[in-house]
Parts: structure tokens; C-alpha cells; sequence
């Protein structure tokens, strides 16, 4: 059956996915308005839902309609998803509609306004797998003498159906405490999350849903949306006092404009968004499994265990340093070694060679040859850290090329971790940091990117440029094309999305990255709560996470090696402690711990992935890939005397019987969903268990 159906009657069109169905229709005054966003319908059951009613009677309330995309003009006063102004100063948009196409799952409604030259088309996608909605916007100038400026222009709005009470869960934190999870009641306000550093940041993620303050891990209705971009964004949550919930969002933020000449247009990120009615965890699984079929280049791709020598070494970065830790690296079954800061230029802190990407002739005489042969002669691959987007002040490039930086005529500018931002919004620092980094990928097969950014921007100007802010757009578009160029030309390079740990996480960045560095901390008691956000929409095969010394270079908290190890398995992890001065026992133990990884990774990378949570501070997680189920579970802390209950799974068979792998022991399924999974924790604090299940008769 077609994913989008239009009924001509009654100007409605229906998307249908897997489990869920999106409705819009034309109203009388041609604006695009929402009908329904929630459990399976017919066209024909569509049609017969009536308008919204506002519940309040009174000339100060606005129109009860939801558009879908939200516009000045007439008694609208809740957030515009589209501001513009015409040369005349007239602003607000007066909608005329002019037709639709539909491509399989892509529906196109095409509007104009009925004055002004200005298009707009309205796009949604669904892809037929899943439930997912992908939306976003084209505008266009279609005039020939005057320019329109664009205030905003949002991807798309969404629209929670009536229910009495709404709760709203988003990400927040900041440097080595991003992805902590929010859930509060959605306030009769407008709330707005945001990002205003020129990156998606570690303060927000540009991730929202919308429940009916019923809904938990495994039930409930849960609206959820993701805006798939890597620069500034805003969303804005809108509950007014009769009842409506709705949210808008898209690129760019408050006091920003965008100049459309004549004859010009702009196309919005990606804004998706899907339904389920059985809770966060489903939610979850369905974004994982659509990043999966749609956003990903390699999905099917086992991430590589890897090693990074910036713990171990700092700025301190030469061929024999790196050659030691790769010959320690290689003996724990590490499959890819990766340098890290502090190879290039003049560079042996943070305040200067940011920029000279060619290798300290000090500390590699060869260049980097003899390094990269001797790590593939060890059995790994090759990669290296790179910072494209920065420069310091203090190097051979900001010197030829000063206006390359953003800045702004009479102020200064201002340096954060001794940078400033280069604007790849220009051509010629576009070309010249695609030449650079192609020529560094081509001349030593380097076989991954650990693509960093490690500061916000500030003075964000384009002297000269008649549409200066365009800059927030463009850099990030740059952005994406670089990398883009680089994937396309060197079809074995693998790239890591980081920002100073996890700034720079969205949807966007992972259309042409293979995974994201969560969080600079390491510490694997506040990597828990980390990777537990992270895994809301994002799935374990890209998230990055490290096994690093103890005590923690961020928290000096002790931990043991196997819970540091157990941690990091639940996602895609790496080593980056200082290997010189782990004694026999850590190097051996860390060894049979890369093995048992490696036995499991298919099942945790490829696999679905439940969020257990078990009594007092238990938690864990448990993967399932067809028969198999790997469960790891971790107690930080626990008091004297307690030990956790056993950990209930939530996804075996109740009919099945379940075996230990490795201990043979076996589980009916009904017990290990209503007992729990006896895990057999040592005793004291930082314990952790890793298990692996499968059904009895497929052992």
C-alpha cells in the first residue's frame, strides 16, 4: 500500500508508517492545518475527523487550527515557525495553494503567497519501514526586482493531540555532563531550547518529546522529534491556556536574518519526528532503527575497537611514544590505533599550531610514514585527530590568512581554549581545509577521522558579505560538504564526530560520520547516566566510549578495570589510558575483556537495545539480535548489607527457555521477566556483570 494517500474531497492527505498515521488537510483559507498524529487510520476514518474546536469562547483566543507551518497574519499568536518581510515592509504570509505531488513516500505541498512572490513547499517523507516523518521546507524568492527577508524559517511544527496533562523530556548539560535526561511537566508557557555556539552543543540537543505525563520505558503515548542539523537551532514548545501543545523548530536562532535575493532559495534541515504507544523504549528502538536504515552510510559496518593516545601522552606526541603505546595497544586485540593532538606544526600546547597541518619535524624526522606502516604491520588501522574549523592565532596560517577567522569590524577577538574559528562559510578557506585534509587522507591511506571543534563561536561576522549572517548556515553546510568530499573520494575513511566530547550530536552530523565521542569524561560511573541519554535517539554502534585510567583524569574517582570495560561496552568502546604504566595483570585482563567485547559486539552494535533498571542504583541494558541477548548491568554504589535484587529483562520469551553461555546455567522466560536475571555481583561498590543469553533450543 502507498505511504501517502490525498483525499480530493476533502483536501486531505494521509501518511501511513508501520504503526502509525499523519494526517493534514487544506482549510478554507488554504493554509496547511493538522488533522491527526497518532494510532493507525484510514482514509476514509481521516475524513471524518472534525476541526479543531477551541474550548474557550472568546474574541482574544486564536483560531483553534494547528498549522503545520505557523506564519504571521490573521489571530495567530502562538510561535511563527516562518517570518519573513517584503521590500514594502509588509511582513506575515497570506497562503494561496497551488498544488502537491507525491514520489512513493515523499509528499510535496506546494503554497505561494497570494501577493508577494514568495513559494514555500511543505515536504514529508516517510520511508515505508518504519514511523518515522521526516519534514522540512523550501522558500523561494520568485520575484525579480526586491529581496525578501527571512526572520525565521523552521523545518516544520508539530502538534500533540488534546489529553489533560503533557510532559516533556529534552537533553541538557554541558562539557563531560552532556546528555542528561529532563522530564518535567510542559508549562502553559512558550519554552524554548536552543543553541546559539554555532554547533549543536553540550548544553542541549536538539531532541523533544512529548508524552501524556503517563508514559515510562515500556508504555505510553510518546510524540518524539529530532531536528537533524549541527549548527545553531531552536526549538520552541508552545502550551497555550486552551489546551494546545504544540513545537516548532529548525536552524538558526533568535535575531538572525537571511536575505533571499531575487530568484533565491533556502531549504530547511531535516525535522523528524514519529508516534508510538508503547513508551520511551519503543521510541527509542524506532529513532535506532530509522538512523539505521536512512541516516547511516555503514550501518551494517562493525565498528573497529580502538585505541587514542591523548590520555597517555597530552601535547607530549612523538614517533617513539606512539610506536610503544601502538605495540601494547596491538597485544590487547586493539584494532585501530588513533593519534591523537599535538602531531602537527608547532604544536606542543593548546596556544599555538592549530592550523599547520603538516608533522612536527621535531617529533616525526620521516614525516608520518614509519608510524602509520609499523601500526598496519601490527594488524591495526590507522587514524589520526584533526581540529579543521579552528585556528590559533599563534600559527604560520592565522598569519597569511587573519580574515579567514570570524570576527567583526571594531571588536575584538575573543580567544576560547586559545582559538578562533575559521569561516568555512568562505570559498577559500572551504578549498583550502578540503586540500589539506584530502592530501593528509591520500598521501598515508589514514583510515579514520577524529574530527574535532573545541570552542563556540563568538564575533560571528563576514565583513564584506552582503548577508553576513548566512555564516550560520553556511559553516555548518561547509561542513557537511568537506566531509562529504572526503567520504566520497576515499571510500575506506571512517570518520568521528566530536566537539570537545559530545557538542556536536545530531542526526545531521551522523548522515556523514560513523560515530560520536559522547563526552570527554571517562569516568564510568557519570558515563552511565551519559550513555543513558545519549541512547534515547541515538544507537549504541556510534557511540564512542573509552576505557581510561583510575583514578579519572576528570573525577579522580577509583574504579576497577572490569567496570570501567563493562560500561564501555555498551556502546562501540576504545582504550585511551596511558598502557606504559598498566602493570601485566591490567594488560592481561584488559586483553580477555577486548576478547569477550568482541564476542558480544554484534549482538550490541546490530542488535535492539532495551534500558533495564533494577533496584537502588542496578541499572543496565540488554541487546537482542534474533536469539542472542547480552545483558550488562552495573551497581556504582550500593549500602551496607544490600544486594540488588536480580535484574527483570524485557525482552525474552515467556515460552522460551533461556541458557547462560558461559556459565550453562538456564532461565525460564516468564522468570527472568517477572523474577529477574541473577547476575551474581561481587560485592562492594562499582560492580558490574556482563551475561550472554540464548534460547535453549537454538544453543
Amino acid at each position: 500500500m502507498p505511504s501517502v494517500l490525498f483525499h480530493p474531497d476533502h483536501r486531505l492527505w494521509l501518511l501511513r508508517g508501520a504503526t502509525s498515521a499523519y494526517a493534514i488537510r487544506l482549510a478554507e483559507d488554504d493554509s496547511v492545518r493538522h488533522v491527526h498524529w497518532g494510532a493507525v487510520l484510514t482514509l476514509d476514518q481521516a475524513a471524518e475527523l472534525p476541526e479543531r474546536v477551541s474550548p474557550a469562547a472568546s474574541s482574544f483566543e486564536a483560531e483553534a487550527g494547528v498549522d503545520e507551518l505557523a506564519v504571521e497574519g490573521g489571530a495567530r499568536f502562538g510561535p511563527p515557525s516562518l517570518l519573513v518581510r517584503f521590500a514594502d515592509g509588509t511582513r506575515g504570509v497570506e497562503w494561496r495553494y497551488t498544488g502537491h505531488d507525491i514520489d512513493g513516500g515523499h509528499l510535496r505541498i506546494h503554497l505561494r503567497d497570494r501577493h508577494y512572490p514568495l513559494h514555500v513547499t511543505l515536504n514529508y517523507r516517510m520511508h515505508g519501514d518504519g514511523d518515522v516523518i521526516e519534514r522540512w521546507t523550501n522558500v523561494e524568492n520568485r520575484g525579480d526586482d526586491a529581496p525578501v527577508t527571512v526572520l525565521r524559517c523552521d523545518s516544520a511544527a508539530w502538534a500533540a493531540p488534546h489529553r489533560p496533562h503533557y510532559r516533556m523530556s529534552h537533553l541538557v548539560g554541558g562539557w563531560n555532563s552532556e546528555f542528561q535526561v529532563r522530564r518535567t511537566d510542559v508549562p502553559v508557557a512558550e519554552t524554548v531550547l536552543t543553541s546559539r555556539r554555532g554547533m549543536t552543543s553540550h548544553h542541549a540537543n536538539p531532541w523533544l518529546a512529548v508524552d501524556d505525563g503517563t508514559a515510562c520505558e515500556d508504555h505510553g503515548e510518546v510524540w518524539s522529534t529530532a531536528l537533524a542539523w549541527s549548527g545553531s537551532w531552536r526549538i520552541s514548545l508552545h502550551r497555550d491556556p486552551v489546551g494546545r501543545t504544540t513545537w516548532t523548530g529548525g536552524f538558526g536562532h533568535e535575531g538572525l536574518s537571511w536575505s533571499l535575493a531575487p530568484g533565491e532559495a533556502l531549504e530547511t534541515p531535516v525535522f523528524a519526528g514519529l508516534y508510538t504507544a508503547n513508551g520511551f523504549g519503543a521510541a527509542s528502538r524506532a529513532w535506532h532503527a530509522h538512523v539505521r536504515a536512512h541516516v547511516l552510510a555503514h550501518p551494517d559496518e562493525t565498528r573497529p575497537v580502538l585505541y587514542n593516545s591523548w590520555e597517555a601522552t597530552g601535547f607530549d606526541v612523538d614517533e617513539a611514544g606512539q610506536l610503544a603505546l601502538a605495540a601494547r595497544a596491538a597485544s590487547l586485540g586493539v584494532e585501530m590505533f588513533v593519534m591523537d593532538d599535538g602531531w602537527f606544526g608547532g604544536r606542543r600546547s593548546e596556544r599555538a599550531g592549530l592550523g599547520d597541518w603538516t608533522p612536527n619535524p621535531d617529533g616525526f624526522p620521516s614525516g608520518l610514514g614509519p608510524l602509520a606502516a609499523e601500526v598496519r604491520r601490527l594488524g591495526m588501522r590507522f587514524g589520526i585527530w584533526v581540529e579543521p574549523e579552528m585556528v590559533n592565532p599563534d600559527s604560520d596560517l592565522y598569519r597569511a590568512h587573519p580574515d579567514w577567522v570570524l570576527h567583526m569590524a571594531n571588536r575584538d577577538r575573543t580567544e576560547m581554549r586559545h582559538q578562533l574559528v575559521l569561516n568555512l562559510a568562505r570559498p577559500d578557506a572551504a578549498a583550502w581545509t578540503h586540500a589539506w585534509l584530502d592530501r593528509l587522507v591520500a598521501e598515508h591511506a589514514i583510515d579514520f577521522l577524529k574530527w574535532d571543534a573545541n570552542r563556540p563561536f563568538t564575533e560571528a561576522g563576514w565583513p564584506g558579505h552582503e548577508d553576513p549572517d548566512r555564516l550560520w548556515i553556511e559553516h555548518t553546510r561547509s561542513v557537511y560538504r568537506i566531509m562529504d568530499r572526503l567520504r566520497a573520494d576515499h571510500p575506506g575513511l571512517r570518520i568521528e564526530a566530536c566537539s570537545g566530547g559530545g557538542g556536536r550530536a545530531d542526526l545531521g552530523i551522523l548522515a556523514r560520520t560513523d560515530q560520536i565521542w559522547a563526552s570527554d569524561n571517562t569516568d564510568p560511573v557519570d558515563r552511565i547516566g551519559i550513555q543513558h541519554g545519549f541512547s534515547q535517539l541515538y544507537p549504541a554502534q556510534v557511540m564512542s566510549a573509552w576505557v581510561t585510567d583510575s583514578p579519572n583524569v576528570a573525577t579522580g574517582r577509583r574504579t576497577p578495570l572490569r567496570f570501567r570495560f563493562h560500561v564501555a561496552m555498551a556502546g562501540a568502546p576504545g582504550i585511551g589510558g596511558d598502557l606504559t604504566t598498566w602493570t601485566q595483570e591490567e594488560l592481561k585482563e584488559s586483553a580477555e575483556l577486548v576478547a569477550a567485547y568482541k564476542r558480544i559486539r554484534h549482538v550490541v552494535q546490530h542488535g535492539e537495545q532495551h534500558r533495564l533498571r533494577g533496584d537502588g542504583t542496578l541499572a543496565g541494558v540488554e541487546y537482542v539480535r534474533e536469539d542472542e541477548h547480552v545483558v550488562i548491568a552495573w551497581c556504582p554504589t550500593r549500602a551496607f548489607g544490600h544486594t540488588p535484587a536480580p535484574l527483570r529483562l524485557a525482552a525474552v520469551r515467556p515460552d522460551a527457555v533461556y541458557r547462560d553461555l558461559d556459565t550453562g546455567a538456564t532461565y525460564p522466560g516468564a522468570l527472568l521477566l517477572q523474577s529477574g536475571l541473577p547476575l551474581g555481583l561481587p560485592p562492594g561498590d562499582h560492580a558490574s556483570a556482563l551475561v550472554r543469553l540464548r534460547r535453549a533450543d537454538q544453543v
